[in-house]
């Protein structure tokens, strides 16, 4: 009996990525769809890495978490509109926060194989231009009268159409197991982590600073595409500190004594979109383009947060990465001690830090601050729900290719139904 020969993995590069600013929802790209957004960032990407000509790219990886009916092929349509090649291959992918993450380790699965020699993955999201639905009542009496089979059948359905079924309904940041929202949970892990609201702002206005940071000493130069008029992400406050941060009034847990909080140590509604390329180490010698970074594991985990969270316990929404990093670094023997960099998605400060806590009781080494978000995060950036993954991706690619030395970096992303997506990043 014959075997196939199992074909040896390759190394994944982390080429290069490039982003639109991100923008408050409700401002500059209130009229731009997924797909507009997403196709600016990817002809930046094209532009950047000269992608113009037949077969520069194996293969299109994106998604988008609130998506209209329009958008069911989103990837693919992105591409036929972009200045990539037509008869590029695209594929949609959805993890909510975790989106961009995994459209990243499912290119990089086809690269490490064999399979294609590079691909773009990426992601975006406007909470501007939100799917509004129909009334659950009024599609099922349109649903009846379009299989009636005479005109007065369907005029029997209509009839029963009452002025209160002509509300939509609106897209609600809630879960559906609990009627939650992600930052009630939220609230619900930072009381039972004994997270302060002293530590959260200061959180926060370290992302802020840190990102002023970057943008001034323009380590953005090369990742992010005006659009729109923004050349750089809106919702960046220089000027936060910890004082102004203490003013503001909290927005979560306002059920519990001392609720700690606020839309200043939250994420605000954000849009965006953001693309990263990868490709094998030969189809980046042959183009003379040097890796910024090598995507060498990554690990997924999931959390019951119905029975955790809402119970008060530990395991709450945000929680997965808790899991899931300790895996990882298990099966690649490595420790928190081992990493130069880390990056946590800042869905809120809260979640970070409870984040920190957990690895710390699971037996992990405490993460130096200095290395945590060193060019800030989503607090200050602002959070596209699937273009977060990819600017994290392109962006820890670019610190580790900065510092001009071997390094390691650690990707941590909580997502909503109580799962978490990391990766580690390695440069040598």
């Amino acid at each position: 009996m014959s075997h196939l020969k199992r074909p040896a993995a390759r190394r994944v590069a982390i080429i290069g990525g490039a982003r639109i600013p991100f923008a408050r929802s409700d401002g500059p790209y209130a009229t731009a769809s997924n797909q507009e957004m997403l196709t600016a960032a990817l002809d930046g990407l094209v532009e950047r890495y000269g992608l113009q000509e037949p077969g520069a790219v194996g293969e299109f990886v994106a998604g988008a978490v609130l998506k209209h009916a329009r958008d069911f092929n989103l990837a693919r349509e992105t591409v036929l509109g972009s200045k990539l090649d037509a008869r590029t291959p695209a594929y949609d992918i959805q993890q909510a926060c975790g989106t961009g993450l995994q459209a990243v380790i499912a290119a990089a699965n086809k690269i490490a194989l064999g399979q294609t020699e590079s691909a773009v993955a990426g992601g975006a999201d406007t909470a501007s231009d939100a799917p509004l639905g129909v009334n659950d009542r009024l599609r099922r009496i349109l649903l009846e009268a379009r299989r009636a089979k005479s005109a007065g059948g369907r005029l029997k359905a209509l009839a029963r159409v009452r002025p209160s079924q002509l509300i939509p309904d609106i897209p609600r940041n809630a879960e559906p197991r609990t009627g939650l929202s992600m930052g009630e949970h939220a609230a619900v892990t930072a009381r039972a982590w004994g997270i302060t609201r002293e530590a959260q702002d200061e959180l926060a206005a370290a992302s802020h600073q840190k990102l002023a940071a970057a943008y001034e000493r323009g380590f953005f130069q090369d990742l992010v595409i005006p659009f729109r008029g923004l050349a750089c992400d809106q919702n960046l406050r220089p000027g936060s500190t910890t004082a102004k941060l203490a003013s503001l009034k909290p927005v979560f847990g306002l059920d519990a004594p001392n609720p700690t909080m606020t839309a200043g140590n939250s994420t605000p509604l954000t849009d965006g979109a953001a693309t990263v390329l990868l490709a094998s180490e030969e189809w980046a010698e042959a183009r003379g383009l040097q890796p910024l970074a090598y995507l060498t594991a990554y690990e997924t985990a999931a959390v019951d947060f119905v029975a955790g969270d809402v119970a008060g316990g530990e395991d709450g929404l945000l929680m997965a990465p808790a899991y899931a990093v300790p895996r990882m670094l298990e099966r690649a023997g490595l420790g928190i001690e081992d990493f130069d960099l880390v990056e946590i998605h800042e869905a809120f400060a809260s979640q970070v830090l409870a984040t920190l806590a957990a690895w710390e009781k699971r037996g992990l080494a405490p993460v130096d601050r200095a290395r945590l978000n060193v060019a800030g995060s989503s607090l200050a950036t602002g959070h596209p729900f699937a273009a977060t993954g990819a600017r994290i991706v392109a962006t820890l690619a670019g610190l580790l290719a900065e510092r001009d030395a071997p390094g390691r970096g650690l990707i941590s992303v909580c997502a909503a139904g109580g799962q978490g997506v990391t990766a580690i990043l390695e440069r040598n």
